[in-house]
């Protein structure tokens, strides 16, 4: 998975932005907060961490090429230091759990400006009548 993949599949979020940091990793966020990185280059490319629920992190962090991320200030991130391993579909819903999580921990304000930016869901049909 790469840079132009994780934006791909996360641009339709509510919220999201995609931008390389320091020239040498690739940061997804909601409002601010990064969900997701990419290494891009040196001895770590190729490496995706994220947020994981505290009672996942050990279970995961247990499993081979599966570490706790490097951020002090991030408790309970992991990284993949080998992502191509696993499945496309397990990384987008690691990738989708984390966004979940650190959208989850906004001010409510925030995540309120996010909800007004989801679609609605469509209309069933009796709702069509009433409208009519």
């Amino acid at each position: 998975m790469n840079a132009t993949d994780l934006e791909n599949f996360s641009s339709a979020w509510p919220g999201v932005a995609a931008a390389a940091s320091r020239e040498d990793e690739f940061v997804l966020s909601v409002a601010g907060r990064a969900f997701a990185t990419l290494c891009l280059r040196g001895p770590e490319r190729g490496r995706l961490s994220f947020a994981v629920e505290p009672e996942h992190f050990v279970e995961l962090a247990s499993q081979p090429d599966v570490v706790p991320a490097h951020y002090p200030a991030r408790p309970f991130w992991i990284t993949l230091t080998e992502p191509e391993r696993f499945a496309r579909d397990a990384l987008e819903n690691f990738v989708r759990r984390s966004y979940t999580l650190v959208r989850a921990g906004l001010s409510k304000r925030q995540q309120a400006a996010l909800a007004a930016l989801e679609p609605s869901a469509p209309m069933n049909r009796d709702e069509r009548k009433r409208k009519t």
